[in-house]
Parts: C-alpha cells; structure tokens; sequence
C-alpha cells in the first residue's frame, strides 16, 4: 500500500524541546516541583513510547511518582489489542474523578493505540470528561505542544487526526532501568491480519534510517545496556521502505559489530518475512539471543488464510525445521488465538497437534476479541464463548505440560544468564534472564545485578526455573 513517508524534522523537535524548558523555567518561578504518573498497558512498543513521555515530562521539570494521588499530571499510554484492556482502562480512567477533585489543577492525559480508534475517542470525550487530552501515537513526537495547550487554555484537546505515521529522530529518552532497553527499529504494519487492529492505529511500515538505529544501539551499549530488544510490528519487514538496501538481518550483525558483552533481542518476527538469512544471522551472531518468538496464531491452513497470515502450516513448520537446525538449542515461542470466527474442532485440533509438533518452550494465548473495524468483526461466529474457553484451557494446559518439560530438563546445567533485578521475596531474591529469555530465579547480593554469571539450575516450575550461583 503506497503512503507517504513523513520525518519530522530536527528544526520541530527543537521546538518541543523548547516547550519543555519554557514550563521548566515557568514551574521554577513559581517554586513548584510538579509530579507525573505514567501508566501504561499493552506491548513493549508501548513501553518504549513511554520512556519517551517520560523522557519529554522530565525536561519539563517534573519528578515522578507511583501514586496517581500526588501527581500534577497523569499520562495513560494505552493499548487496543483486546477488548479486555479497553475495558480495563476506561474503568481506571473514570476513577481519576477522585484524583482530580482532590487536586482540580491535575491534567489527565490519555494517548495510545486505544484512543486511534475514532469510536473510542468519542466515547472519552462524551462519558470521561476527567481527561483534558488526547492524542494517538502520531502525535507523541510534539506532546509538549499538546500539553502546553490543554494546561494553559483550560480547554480539553484531541489530537487524534487519521495518519500513516510518522518517523521522529532525537526524542529525549527516560528509560525505566539500566539492565535492560527497549529500541525501536520501525513503527507500523501492512499486514492487515483481518482480526488485529494495529495497521489502522499505528499506520503503514516505517522503518527507522539504519545509521540511526545502529547510533542509538551504541549509544545503549556505552552507557552500560546489557540487554537491547530491537522493537517492531515485523521486525522482519525492516528496510523494505528505505533505498538503503539493507534488512533486518544485516542490523543485527551490525549491532553484533559493537564491542561490549551485551544482547540482542527482537520482536515480533513475522513468520510470512521469516527468512533463512535471518536464522543463519542469528545462529552466526553470538550476541544475538537464540530465542524467536514466532507466533503462529493458528496451525489451521483454513484459518490462517480467514486471518490473511499470508503463510500456511507446512511454511511455518518449515521455518521452525531450518531454525533448529541451525540453532539446535533456540529457544521458540508464539501466540495463538483461540476461537476465530468459523473456527470448528477440527481447526482447533490442527492447533493442538502442531503444538505438540513443535514443542514451544511457552506460548500467549488469548481467545479471539473482535476489535471494531476490522474485517473479522463482521465474520459469523457461531461457537459459544463457553465452548471456547473449553478449548482455551485444553490448549493452555498442553502448553503448560510442553513448558513444565522444557523447564525440567534444565535440572543439573550450569548456564550464562544475566541477572536483570531484584523480586522483593526473601528466598530467591533476584531474577536472571537465560540467553533464550527464561526467567531463573536466583539468591545474591544486588551488586549482581547487570552481571552475567553463571547458574546451577536446581529447581523449576512452569514458569520459571531456580538456580545456584556459580562462582567463576
């Protein structure tokens, strides 16, 4: 689908950021040190649009708090995958009634893939008159301009203008700790899988200029990153839209390039793009994790083409043969939904046996939630909600059976993780990352943290496996 590819540019962004220092210098005059909640739901490209609110809110002078109660402004990044997000939200939204009468010069804001959707922006600003702005995510790059405009005329803003999106270089960044980053590498999909309403909230594929990717990837590494997830809708799908003739393969060996002991992360990986170059990349590249989270969504070929997957199951098993074979010991992952319009036991079986074929070490599922203006909105779905969630549980317990013997067969290894926290319990105290992503639970001193170590694994659960440090 033809767009036109908007960068903002540089001379703009200084604009915001002169915004920002204007209500600095405003808040200081008058000897207020205002406080800003940021909550955010969804995925982790959400997360890192967070980090870049928080990042344009602390030039702005503010502090931060976790109590909606002392905040001055609160920002609710939000989500529109399922229904049970949006329902969730608009309940937490509401409840800002109080906040707001305790403080009545709190600005709430809401922004976010959920306020894209035009039925859901006129349903704030009919029902929630507690919310003073709202933007979606082609507005994040000038949120102080939108904030300075709600604060300053006391009259509520919408910025939710239809987009393709835009690509924004420079934002400042206040990220959320020092283990682990999130990196943005495109925005957007052209995909238009019939069930999933991110190609109408995030707009077209954009993918960000490779220099500048690989700059920021540095710039993580050097201040002492150990972790770097490189983010987007397909990250398979990168470089299509630039003259630069270079993929998402050739990023990740450029990364790899970048001296320091780190790792490389990515999702989502779309399994139309999925390629042999990519897996061999991943397999060559010793920072690059060996984990790929794949989502299959269905092993059904009669409702992967309803979804519009644009592959079938024998592709999807074949990309998992090649990815094994070069990678013996990665790590997979998925989504599948469950209960999509037409889907009979039959399809639903399809799933199950392709499960138990290619033995995920842990899986997403969800039960299908028709989101409003998508083509699987409007499809038949004659299947009860209650013959679903007998599918769902059949489902989630053979994907915790697969996992519970993927766990245990960690028993007795010693393995390279990175200890990435704390867990605030007494017995296990920190929490380790494997190099294929599973979470070890571990006992240490917290000036382990950001360290790799390695771990005796002695225990394991479904979730989780539990281990002894191992002096060097």
């Amino acid at each position: 689908m033809a767009y036109t590819r908007v960068e903002i540019p540089s001379a703009e962004l200084t604009r915001q950021r002169d915004i920002c220092f204007d209500i600095r210098s405003g808040n200081e005059r008058a000897g207020r040190a205002p406080l800003a909640y940021v909550d955010t739901y969804g995925c982790q490209q959400n997360e890192a649009d967070s980090e870049e609110l928080r990042g344009y809110i602390e030039l702005m002078g503010f502090g931060f708090t976790a109590d909606e109660n002392e905040a001055d402004l609160i920002v609710i990044n939000t989500c529109a995958v399922r229904a049970h997000a949006e329902m969730r939200i608009l309940g937490n939204v509401g409840a800002l009634v109080h906040a707001k009468a305790k403080n009545p010069n709190l600005l709430v804001a809401v922004c976010g893939c959920m306020v894209q959707q035009p039925h859901m922006a006129e349903k704030l600003k009919q029902s929630f008159r507690v919310v003073d702005l709202v933007f979606g995510p082609h507005e994040l790059w000038r949120f102080p301009e939108l904030y300075k405009r709600a604060r300053d005329t006391k009259k509520r803003v919408f910025a939710v203008e239809d987009s393709d999106g835009v690509v924004a270089e420079g934002l400042p960044v206040r990220r959320s700790g020092s283990v682990k980053a999130w990196l943005s590498i495109m925005y957007g999909c052209n995909n238009f899988c019939t069930y999933c309403i991110v190609p109408y909230v995030r707009g077209r594929e954009r993918s960000r200029r490779f220099d500048d990717v690989v700059a920021e990837a540095r710039s993580l590494v050097e201040a002492g990153y150990k972790d770097i997830t490189l983010l987007g809708q397909n990250v398979n799908s990168y470089g299509r839209d630039l003259d630069e003739g270079r993929d998402f393969a050739d990023l990740i060996r450029a990364i790899n390039d970048i001296p320091g002991d780190f790792l490389i992360r990515f999702m989502t990986s779309h399994p139309r793009d999925a390629t042999e170059k990519l897996f061999r990349t991943m397999a060559e590249c010793e920072k690059c994790a060996k984990h790929i989270h794949l989502p299959v969504q269905s092993g059904s070929n009669r409702i992967l083409k309803a979804m519009n997957r644009h592959y079938g199951r024998e592709k999807y098993l074949e990309e998992v043969r090649t990815a094994r074979e070069l990678m013996p010991d990665i790590v997979l992952t998925t989504d599948i939904i469950v209960g999509f319009p037409g889907e009979t036991r039959s399809d639903f079986d399809e799933t199950l046996s392709l499960v138990r074929e290619v033995g995920y070490d842990a899986m997403f599922t969800f039960i299908f939630s028709p989101r409003e203006g998508t083509p699987a909105a409007k499809l038949p779905d004659p299947v009860s909600r209650e013959e679903k969630q007998v599918w769902f549980d059949e489902l989630v317990e053979l994907s915790n059976s697969i996992s519970g013997e993927k766990h245990a067969a960690y028993a007795g290894k010693t393995l390279r993780v990175l200890v990435d926290g704390e867990t605030g319990r007494d017995g296990y105290n920190l929490s380790a990352r494997t190099n294929g992503g599973r979470l070890v639970h571990l006992k240490g001193g917290a000036e382990l943290i950001g360290r790799f170590i390695n771990a005796k694994i002695t225990g394991w659960n479904t979730w989780a496996l539990y281990g002894e440090i191992q002096e060097d």
